[in-house]
């Protein structure tokens, strides 16, 4: 059944209307389980050397580096069953399961004993509890991105989108600098025997945190509204089928788009450290700083990537971004080989070229969907794609180092902007766009029009107030 946008209109959408106090409350609940997720694998990747020492004496950094990769494994059935229920009971219900069990994974891996004390039984706990996280996960960071999506006005859902991946980044940047005063504060000795184990316990309160901001939040404009005209799913299983059937081809697009996004990602933000010190000869601490200082920048500017792709469109930000690093990831591998300086200025300079992609996703993808679908669609296709080349990229680039040398990682980088291009090319360009009832956004030139009409374009009825930072601007130009 149609949604009546007109009486909506007229009524002035005051059931769906939520004040700019509740859109950054909103914000907030979403950042902070963002950040949980991803502090907890920039940790795992930033203590590899120690994980390895307490769970793998024997095997090495590459038995670390599997069982890293293990976790992405369950990230697809998460996906399978956090997907469904999200789009049948809420975002927001699920959203509050998955940060308690992410949050009590991250920190049981700082309990488990050590293999010199249980064994094997130690290398076992942990694979356990990192297919905990991953299963988690999978629900986690498609709900996130459906919940800031939905609750961000339409003509500003870059801007404010941008704020989820600022939670992505903070997670990595704030794994990083407890790991970084913890190796600065304690001896080798004592930071291999215990002081690695403060950094994961840390991941319960912060999850803690999580939880309360959900838990005093609504459900999205978006989804309520979809209640109320009973056109939310009735079945999970009716969910899948609906997706797969009706929706395979957007399914296809945003799995290559995340080929790019994750395996630039994780090159750049939880390889690169175990990179530096194997491969370019720089320590484990300048490593730390190396990161440290390109995330901060890549924190204070993703806000501009968001709010460009407002006024431009998300389609250009996007092609920016893969042809840039796909020019420029040979350059700055090399001048990250010229020591620790110069390995700031290309950690960096690849970084803020990568912007475009990880400020824009929460406002690219789940507009890929329609609503009844978009949790599934978009937790299902994103964690497949993340389970294939996203957890498998650490393993991967340090196998083709050891086989081809240093600028491999560069070289992989490249094909995977390319395999972005690919999917890139159909996607419809929603910015400034409805993301309301079942149709795909950008794609019922009917449906806009009747939209265009009705004076509805935002579709939670927030007021603009991306004034008060400086970043109002024309309405991109559409597509045709």
């Amino acid at each position: 059944m149609p949604v009546d946008t007109t009486k909506h209109a007229e009524s002035g959408g005051s059931d769906q209307e939520v004040d700019e106090k509740t859109l950054r409350r909103a914000v907030g609940a979403s950042m902070i389980g963002n950040a949980t997720e991803w502090y907890d694998y920039g940790v795992y990747a930033y203590l590899t050397a120690e994980i390895t020492h307490n769970f793998f004496p024997n095997a090495g950094n590459a038995a670390t580096l599997l069982v890293y990769a293990v976790s992405f494994v369950l990230r697809p059935l998460g996906g399978i069953v956090w997907g469904p229920i999200g789009d049948r009971l809420g975002r927001n219900k699920v959203m509050a399961m998955t940060i308690i069990l992410m949050s009590v994974g991250t920190a049981l891996v700082g309990f488990i004993p050590s293999y010199q004390s249980i064994g094997v039984w130690a290398p076992i706990f942990l694979v356990l509890l990192r297919i905990v996280q991953g299963f988690s996960t999978g629900g986690e960071y498609g709900g996130a991105a459906t919940f800031m999506a939905e609750y961000s006005p339409d003509k500003k859902r870059g801007f404010w989108g941008s704020f989820l991946e600022c939670g992505t980044l903070l997670g990595f940047s704030g794994g990083l600098a407890v790991v970084l005063i913890l190796r600065a504060s304690l001896s080798d000795d004592a930071m291999t025997s215990w002081g690695w184990r403060i950094p994961f316990l840390i991941g319960l309160p912060l999850g803690l945190v999580g939880l309360y901001l959900r838990s005093r939040m609504e459900d999205t404009p978006v989804f309520r509204e979809l209640q109320d005209n009973e056109e939310a799913e009735q079945a999970a299983t009716s969910a899948l089928k609906d997706l797969f059937t009706n929706y395979w081809q957007p399914i296809v697009r945003l799995f290559l788009m995340v080929v790019a996004l994750n395996i630039a990602n994780y090159t750049l933000l939880t390889y690169m450290p175990t990179y530096m010190s194997d491969s370019l000869g720089i320590s484990a601490t300048q490593s730390d700083i190396v990161l440290l200082i390109g995330q901060l920048i890549m924190v204070a500017l993703i806000w501009i990537a968001g709010s460009a792709s407002d006024r431009v469109g998300r389609k250009p930000m996007w092609w920016f971004s893969l042809t840039a690093m796909f020019v420029l990831a040979i350059p700055c591998f090399w001048l990250m080989g010229h020591g620790m300086g110069w390995a700031i200025v290309g950690f960096t300079v690849l970084g803020l070229v990568y912007l475009p992609q990880l400020g824009t996703i929460s406002a690219t993808f789940p507009a890929m969907f329609p609503a009844h679908v978009r949790y599934a669609g978009m937790a299902i296709s994103y964690n497949i794609s993340t389970a294939a080349f996203g957890g498998t990229s650490a393993l991967v680039n340090d196998w083709m180092v050891g086989w081809g040398g240093r600028y491999m990682p560069a070289y992989y980088m490249m094909l995977a902007m390319v395999i972005g291009a690919i999917g890139l090319v159909k996607v419809p360009e929603t910015a400034g766009r409805s993301i309301r009832g079942r149709g795909i956004p950008g794609e019922d030139p009917a449906e806009e029009e009747r939209r265009e009409r009705s004076g509805i374009h935002n579709v939670s009825g927030i007021r603009d107030v991306s004034r008060e930072f400086g970043t109002r601007g024309r309405r991109p130009r559409r597509e045709q």
